[in-house]
């Protein structure tokens, strides 16, 4: 295969998202999955450049076939579609486990700075539901799967299975992708990330009425927040609504590409690199009246998204990566202490629930 691509490099980027000095860049993959070795630097170079800059791309010819999205969308659609007792019954339960059903109202969603305020972050509730989805086999932490309930839960179980496999096969991919543009061996993180401790959630955002965005000031479906971990891939619907923050303090929407997965920095990795990558605040509010249209309702209609939040393996010890922190190479100079992923994670989860 690689016989036939060009010998020189690719250049994989277009610009998309440009304002306020956030530039959200759509990065082509395949030549990163199937080029030349030339092909790989130049998608790996303008990856960890868009994690440096802005904190968020969009990735295209990721691998994932869209029919393969379509069909987990529409399972997802039809688990937020069961009665409320249902989804009760399989209630997410720890912040060790974070698996389970959380029904709207009860995650508020933070950032670092914000942690020692919890009154402040449950004054407006998030406007969501959300299934969330851990790594199988983890003794005492087990999934809730609906296939107790009927035969469409046992598709549920074997789809959402199937997905988290092959969202964390993207994921090492990334991570080799990163690991080559910050000038390190091309399989650096592979033994942070294979075991896949990560978390797939579904998101369900409920149709709401228009003018309660105007009757209450600072609603919106997902607060201003930051993601935990080290990446996270955000699969989005066409309705819009999330918004990333510029270095001028503004929210700049980040407009819904087909065929195109988001790609973002989380604090994890933000801390693992010594700040030289960023980890972005977002938040979704209510769509932008380009994607909004419909008719004249009065009604702002459901939205999904779904969302594989990436970590390193629960039992790595994270400290910042060899060449981010200044000659000598002395882990002193680093600006945060070595953390157990697996300890961060909680911390951030409990602050939050």
């Amino acid at each position: 295969m690689e016989g036939n691509l060009p010998l020189q490099a690719c250049h994989p980027v277009t610009e998309t998202v440009s304002k306020d000095g956030l530039v959200i860049p759509i990065i082509d993959f395949a030549p990163f999955l199937h080029g030349t070795p030339a092909d790989k630097h130049a998608v790996a170079m303008s990856i960890v450049e868009a994690f440096k800059t802005s904190g968020f791309l969009y990735l295209k010819a990721h691998g994932i076939p869209p029919s393969v999205i379509h069909r987990v969308f529409r399972s997802s659609a039809r688990f937020f579609a069961r009665p409320q007792e249902q989804k009760d019954s399989l209630g997410w339960t720890t912040p060790q486990a974070n698996r389970g059903y959380v029904r709207t109202g009860r995650e508020k969603l933070s950032t670092v700075d914000d942690l020692s305020d919890p009154a402040a972050r449950r004054a407006i509730p998030d406007m969501k539901e959300s299934m969330e989805i851990g790594r199988e086999g983890v003794e005492g932490l087990p999934n809730r799967w609906p296939d107790a309930l009927d035969n469409e839960g046992k598709e549920f179980k074997v789809e959402m299975q199937s997905f988290f496999t092959t969202c964390k096969e993207l994921h090492i991919k990334v991570m080799q992708a990163i690991a080559l543009g910050m000038n390190l061996p091309v399989h650096f993180f592979d033994e942070y990330v294979n075991q896949g401790d990560n978390n797939l959630r579904l998101l369900h955002y409920p149709a709401v009425h228009k003018d309660l965005f105007e009757r209450n000031p600072g609603q919106v479906r997902a607060a201003e927040h930051s993601d935990y971990g080290s990446i996270t891939l955000l699969f989005q619907d066409s309705r819009g609504g999330l918004q990333a923050r510029s270095p001028e303090g503004t929210f700049v929407d980040v407009t819904p590409f087909p065929d195109t997965v988001v790609v973002n920095a989380g604090d994890l990795l933000a801390r693992w690199s010594n700040d030289t990558i960023k980890s972005t605040r977002h938040r979704v509010v209510e769509p932008p009246k380009v994607y909004g249209e419909d008719g004249g309702s009065d009604v702002y209609p459901d939205r999904y998204s779904i969302a594989y939040f990436c970590n390193p393996n629960m039992d790595k010890f994270i400290e910042a990566i060899p060449g981010t922190y200044g000659e000598g190479e002395d882990i002193s100079k680093a600006k945060y202490p070595g953390i157990r992923a697996g300890d961060y994670l909680v911390q951030r989860l409990s602050a939050t629930y």
